[in-house]
């Protein structure tokens, strides 16, 4: 019996690992192309494992996920094959009209996936967040600054409005273009999301204000499948779950309309705190 109900708890990983092998051999058969299997293949059991990982408490297990998924994504599929998987990326192969490389990859992990996993890709696959959560302010340290969320939308105009100037003035060279300015858009989010973490002592503070992301993953994530619940009749309002999320959420609701729900990681640090398992 008790063998059963451990293999009950990592169904999801299971089950994660088989929606990203549909989509690897989906894309492989009807693009052609040996790389998509490859490619999904090793990010869905990189996601498998880690939350498997996770499942067995192990304390390293999102890190181990962020570090394999994003440092491939950004090394070997930005650096090395000069891929823009940044939004500017996105926009380019889409006013290209070509679904490849950055156009799948929104697809999957930030338009429609969310509606699955919600913001499970800033938890663990995000290649900048995988450095700002090695940053010492895990648990944030002063109160979230909500006006300053505006900013993701100006960030979001800004790169729909770069792209979509290169195009209309028909610059030469944009694939090499689109490169330089992946190399340079990643130093300047380090730089910036290093600064804000110590400016707002919040490792996440360049997500919940400047990342352009989050304006396509929080409309999804509102309806995600997979989220953190709240048995408010067990909850003794002990404030623990709100003090270690690191994104501000109002866990110890159920509503889908709690403060910042759009905004959970998925880490489940506020399970672990819970004295009453109100929170699953």
């Amino acid at each position: 019996m008790r063998s059963h109900n451990r293999f009950h708890n990592y169904v999801p990983s299971l089950l994660l690992f088989l929606l990203f092998e549909a989509v690897a051999v989906t894309l492989w058969l009807t693009k052609d192309n040996l790389f998509y299997l490859l490619n999904f293949s090793y990010i869905g059991a990189c996601l498998a494992l880690g939350t498997a990982l996770f499942t067995a408490e192990k304390r390293y297990a999102r890190h181990f996920v962020q570090l394999a998924v994003g440092s491939y994504m950004l090394l070997y599929l930005g650096v090395i094959s000069h891929e823009n998987m940044q939004i500017e990326g996105f926009w380019y192969y889409l006013f290209l009209g070509v679904f490849e490389a950055a156009t799948i990859h929104y697809a999957v992990a930030k338009i429609l996936g969310p509606l699955l996993f919600g913001r499970g890709w800033c938890g663990y696959a995000c290649w900048t967040a995988m450095v700002l959560d090695f940053l010492p302010y895990k648990q944030p340290q002063k109160p979230r600054r909500e006006k300053l969320g505006v900013l993701r939308y100006v960030m979001f105009a800004l790169s729909l409005a770069l792209v979509s100037g290169l195009f209309l003035m028909k610059v030469t060279h944009l694939e090499q273009i689109m490169f330089w300015l992946f190399l340079a858009g990643n130093a300047l989010y380090y730089i910036v999301g290093i600064a804000f973490a110590f400016r707002f002592k919040d490792n996440r503070a360049f997500c919940k204000y400047l990342c352009p992301i989050t304006v396509f993953l929080k409309p999804m994530s509102y309806f995600s499948l997979l989220r953190v619940h709240c048995d408010e009749d067990q909850c003794v309002h002990c404030g623990k779950c709100l003090r270690v999320c690191p994104m501000n959420v109002e866990v110890n609701k159920e509503s889908r309309r709690r403060k910042n729900g759009t905004e959970c990681i998925l880490c489940y640090k506020c399970t672990k705190v819970c004295p009453t398992k109100a929170l699953h």
